[in-house]
């Protein structure tokens, strides 16, 4: 049985492997279906498969297309269906589209001569492709294009910015793909690290990757290593002899650090090598931020357009001559002993963190607990880490089951806070608990010491302050809250600034332990910065009430909407690791409000006051008021939502009134009945006529009624939930907040 003549034509036509492959495939998919009409989607993902296999096991293979992937993994099927349409289009004799494409078929000449035909095309196919690969495998070498990376980033990143941060095949590209390759570079020595970055969670202004050797370094955050550093706009690509700045920043301030780097880079001009590479200013890689960093660490650099990349000769020829210069430096300095710190590393440093990297890290975290396959309401992520950021005590309220207590253990493990590294723990409340010992701890009849669970986090957490530590107190008003907490409370009220720390009073002292060997690691311990108290409860007849103490201190995030409708995404591909976080993203900036008070803060903190005051005027008819404690906490709020640009005003002071204002009140009287109208007028606007509802609440049940009042409230979350607490008022002759 003789092939058609169409066939052998067109293979012995000079083009890539797409057409043989694309053949293969269709046989392939008629073996598994036996039906002549054959799904597009199926033949693409056989197609991919088939270079996927030989690139992945270092085989000959064309090199995927440059401006579509630089790898075959990272392809996909709606991306192969489109380079398709060439070998079709080239085959269009023998392959036939149906169904508007979505559907391919071999032409009438080859089924004509029966199925037996198949599996001689594909023997046919199959050693076309040997001769084929033979050829491109003494051609090829390595098998990977530095100059076909770096274009394709270039022409990509601005587009993949609109797109999903998670599972982005530019990231894959820059922290695996390119850190690989590189490696297999003959000149690239064992002791270098390949780390390349696209940000945390969210889009970096600047891409990057670094060569560092660890004898000197192990984080671009201090000392001297190459790195690629992609513009912003993506006009250029440069390769530098580089520095850290963080580590001079932090250990010098922002003035000296920079003058640091800038007598650095004197010395690195002076003594090293930098023959072909410019040793100017003249590096141009973002307008703000860190623009100023890259100028001052840069000691050499040699910059390729967008529009001009080198070839690939080119590009590895520059790279071998700056890896030369800078092992010559390494070996100068372990010559001399000169080496800092190797181990310095980003578990040691307190990152410099600004609104930007803030964002990114929340962007991350939210990314993080997704890709765990759990969804919480929009906005949750971002209201629970400003709760948190105000004040290291935050109570989660909600009907049991509804992920409470997970919603803590992911936020944590994304930051790095895991049960193993003991970074997160989960303490049970126990129904019976009536004072302190069981979490701070107590002396038995011998005088030694026992520590309660959360002394041995804050021991653990005052040796590591750069480290956040959580701990998670579930169904913390099983037992009285005021009970066994009373004095963590207390504690956490002293807190002060102490050599730019934050510090609180003992809350174990010295002198209340007898031996003293418990005296040297106990004593005078205190609550460190880096401790977040977070509560879980669940309000039902087995639980206690919260005293105002306890409210006035905690953010109280209620999340009582359940969609059961929520499956897994599919197209989240793999989890995401747990990322270091330094306390600096979490930790208070402001404790009293003179330390937030200033002129570009003034006007919100006026706003937000004033306010305050209009509320507090209705609510001190029910004794309910708030005083400075609230005031500055719900200003605090405020100010880091605006600075992180997290929530609209409007959209924060609703949190607010949630949850610093509404959980106070409660009570079965007329008087309670007036404030929470009052407060709703303050909701929704001053059309609100308090009277008219007065004489008849019953109008404010009307669903169409409240669903418009609600949807043009200037605070709906804090309507939304009045409405239902007059709602049970009315019912029941009672209302709370705890009450739903």
């Amino acid at each position: 049985m003789s092939l058609p003549v169409e066939l052998s034509t067109i293979f012995r036509n000079k083009q890539k492997s797409y057409k043989m492959v694309l053949v293969l495939a269709m046989i392939d998919t008629w073996k598994e279906t036996q039906d002549q009409s054959l799904k597009l989607d199926d033949v693409a993902r056989r197609f991919l498969t088939y270079y996927q296999h030989r690139e992945a096991n270092n085989l000959a293979v064309d090199s995927s297309p440059p401006r579509v992937a630089v790898r075959w993994e990272l392809m996909s099927i709606s991306q192969v269906k489109s380079l398709l349409e060439t070998p079709i289009e080239a085959l269009r004799s023998i392959v036939i589209k149906q169904a508007g494409g979505a559907f391919l078929t071999f032409a009438e000449s080859v089924w004509s001569k029966g199925a037996e035909v198949l599996p001689e095309l594909q023997d046919y196919a199959n050693r076309e492709l040997e001769l084929y690969h033979s050829h491109l495998g003494s051609e090829q070498g390595l098998g990977f294009s530095l100059k076909e990376s770096l274009d394709h980033i270039l022409h990509t990143y601005h587009e993949a910015k609109s797109e999903s941060f998670a599972n982005h095949p530019l990231g894959a590209l820059f922290r695996k793909i390119l850190p690989e390759q590189l490696r297999l570079l003959p000149f690239v020595s064992e002791h270098i690290r390949i780390q390349g970055s696209v940000g945390k969670g969210n889009w970096a202004g600047v891409p990057w990757i670094a060569l560092m050797d660890t004898r000197v370094t192990k984080s671009t955050q201090y000392g001297e290593y190459i790195v690629y550093l992609f513009a912003e706009d993506m006009s250029a690509v440069y390769l530098t002899f580089n520095q850290g700045v963080t580590k001079p920043k932090t250990d010098l301030g922002k003035r000296e650090g920079y003058a640091f780097l800038e007598q650095k880079v004197l010395e690195l001009r002076e003594g090293l090598n930098f023959e072909g590479f410019s040793t100017d200013e003249d590096i141009h890689l973002t307008s703000a931020g860190l623009g100023r960093d890259y100028q001052v660490s840069t000691a050499a650099y040699k910059r390729y357009y967008a529009s001009n990349i080198p070839n690939d000769d080119q590009l590895v020829a520059d790279l071998e001559q700056l890896m030369a210069t800078y092992q010559e430096y390494v070996d100068r300095l372990l010559q001399t002993d000169q080496v800092d710190d190797p181990e310095y590393s980003l578990e040691t440093v307190e990152e410099i963190m600004d609104e930007q990297a803030i964002r990114e890290r929340i962007e991350y975290i939210k990314s993080y607990i997704q890709h765990k396959g759990f969804a919480y309401p929009p906005g949750l992520i971002e209201n629970f880490y400003l709760s948190l950021k105000t004040k290291p005590f935050a109570i989660l309220a909600g009907v049991s089951g509804t992920g409470k207590t997970k919603l803590i253990k992911l936020f944590a493990e994304a930051m790095g806070a895991t049960t193993q590294n003991g970074q997160f723990t989960l303490i049970p409340v126990r129904p019976d608990w009536s004072d302190p010992s069981d979490l701070v701890g107590y002396s038995d009849l011998s005088g030694k010491f026992r520590p309660g669970r959360v002394t041995e986090v804050l021991l653990e957490a005052s040796q590591n302050l750069n480290k956040p530590y959580f701990i998670c107190l579930d169904e913390m008003n099983l037992a009285r809250v005021e009970h066994y907490f009373s004095d963590m409370l207390s504690i956490l009220e002293t807190q002060e600034w102490q050599d730019g720390s934050i510090v609180t009073a003992p809350i174990i002292h010295d002198n209340s332990l007898v031996q003293e060997e418990d005296q040297v690691v106990y004593g005078n311990l205190s609550i460190p910065e880096n401790v977040y108290l977070i509560g879980t409860v669940n309000m039902d007849e087995t639980t206690h009430p919260f005293s105002k103490k306890v409210l006035d201190r905690a953010n109280t995030i209620e999340f009582n909407d359940i969609f059961l409708a929520q499956f897994p995404d599919e197209e989240l591909g793999m989890a995401l690791s747990p990322e270091f976080t330094p306390n600096q993203f979490l930790r208070s900036d402001y404790l009293q409000l003179v330390d937030a008070y200033g002129v570009e803060s003034k006007p919100l903190i006026t706003r937000t006051t004033n306010t305050l005051v209009q509320i507090n005027s209705i609510l001190e008819e029910i004794h309910a008021h708030v005083g400075f404690r609230i005031r500055d906490a719900v200003c605090f709020y405020m100010l880091y939502s605006q600075r992180y640009e997290l929530f609209s005003e409007n959209e924060a002071f609703d949190h607010q009134l949630l949850q610093k204002i509404l959980p106070r009140i409660q009570g079965s009287s007329a008087s309670i009945r007036r404030v929470l109208l009052k407060l709703m007028r303050e909701c929704v606007g001053s059309s609100f006529v308090i009277n008219e509802y007065l004489e008849n609440v019953d109008l404010l049940f009307d669903e169409g009624k409240l669903h418009k009042l609600i949807t043009q409230a200037e605070y709906p979350q804090s309507a939304r939930k009045i409405a239902s607490m007059l709602r049970r008022l009315e019912e029941d002759g009672f209302t709370s907040y705890w009450l739903s």
